[in-house]
């Protein structure tokens, strides 16, 4: 026979601290499924049946309990009626049905004694278990927590499998300031790991290119949704258009959910299209941000980094081998992205861009 589960809790109402017991279900059973059992432990019945039955008798003691009546059913459950409310006076006119007037169903001592007798408790973790993503890699690139809709995303973590198909889990990726897309192009998942080709959300303006990833997991067939965030935000590829015209249009990069652009591209020497990574470094030491260009090789080539202390025009030189051989930012709102780096990135913000001459 299963066990039934209880939970450990923490009774904050009372000082010193002491602990509750919480009843845990094993699963949440419904009509179909008592009709279901009712059937098993009488094969005389055929599910209809069942179910007409039990509607019958709900209804055969909703009547008597609208009639008054005090109902004992087969030495199992009593149902009978209560009042709640306060008068001033005797002869004061009663409360309306709806606020005094409550049904109670109480089990009869030889039901429960039987419970009792039979029942076997077992405790459930203090730890409730959830979907736990631990880290998200682009597996094309081999990059962690940049979202591209041709690329392969790979998902590593603990409880995190879930079958799309029988609709007991699911996965969304919502844009920080607009979108929200519940995936569904899956390869193997797994209790560790999840494979996703992402369908990516878009945003009111190009350079909001910040998104979270959650994750939803139905561990029982009738029980309670839990839902993860990662921890970290994902950012998709920047276009950054007509590098090869004498005035490109700026292009917003190294933004969140904002309305405008922290930083734009203006120009730069550039000869070829070339994809590579611009990285600023929150320096809290010496109170200042560094820029770079990347490649994109974790721990491969970096152009030379630039001190950005306010707001203002710069230039970034390109790395060894590159097409790009600078770019110039401007710097729109130094303290929000400041503020930024040090909330939500821990101090260092990589975008990837798609760096286009024509």
């Amino acid at each position: 026979m299963p066990a039934i589960h209880c939970k450990i809790e923490p009774n904050l109402l009372t000082v010193p601290e002491t602990y509750k017991i919480r009843f845990i279900p094993n699963n949440k059973l419904m009509t179909d499924d008592i009709a279901a059992e009712m059937c098993a432990v009488a094969p005389i019945l055929t599910p209809d049946v069942a179910k007409t039955a039990m509607s019958a008798y709900h209804q055969t003691i909703q009547k008597n309990m609208m009639n008054g009546n005090h109902v004992t059913v087969d030495d199992s459950l009593i149902y009978t009626l209560s009042f709640t409310g306060r008068l001033d006076n005797p002869d004061d006119p009663l409360p309306p049905v709806a606020e005094t007037l409550h049904v109670r169903i109480h089990a009869t001592a030889n039901f429960m004694k039987e419970i009792h007798h039979q029942a076997r408790l077992e405790r459930v973790d203090m730890t409730e278990k959830l979907p736990q993503i631990n880290l998200i890699e682009n597996s094309t690139l081999q990059l962690d927590n940049i979202l591209s809709s041709t690329d392969i995303l790979q998902l590593h973590g603990d409880n995190l499998d879930f079958d799309p198909r029988l609709g007991n889990g699911e996965c969304v990726i919502t844009g920080t300031r607009s979108g929200s897309a519940v995936q569904s192009q899956f390869g193997p998942i797994t209790d560790t790991n999840i494979i996703l080709i992402p369908t990516i959300p878009a945003q009111d303006d190009p350079w909001n290119n910040e998104y979270t990833l959650s994750l939803s997991v139905r561990y029982t067939e009738h029980g309670t949704l839990r839902t993860s965030t990662y921890r970290s935000r994902l950012r998709s590829p920047l276009t950054v258009p007509d590098m090869g015209h004498p005035n490109p249009p700026e292009t917003g990069i190294l933004t969140g959910n904002a309305a405008a652009p922290y930083v734009v591209i203006t120009g730069g020497t550039v000869t070829a299209d070339e994809r590579l990574r611009i990285e600023v470094l929150q320096d809290l030491t010496e109170n200042w941000l560094l820029f770079s260009l990347l490649d994109m090789l974790e721990d491969g080539a970096t152009g030379e980094e630039v001190v950005v202390k306010e707001n203002g025009a710069y230039s970034l030189p390109g790395f060894a081998d590159s097409a790009v051989s600078n770019l110039n930012i401007t710097v729109n709102d130094y303290t929000a992205l400041w503020d930024m780096l040090r909330n939500d990135y821990s101090g260092r913000l990589v975008d990837v861009l798609d760096v286009k001459i024509g």
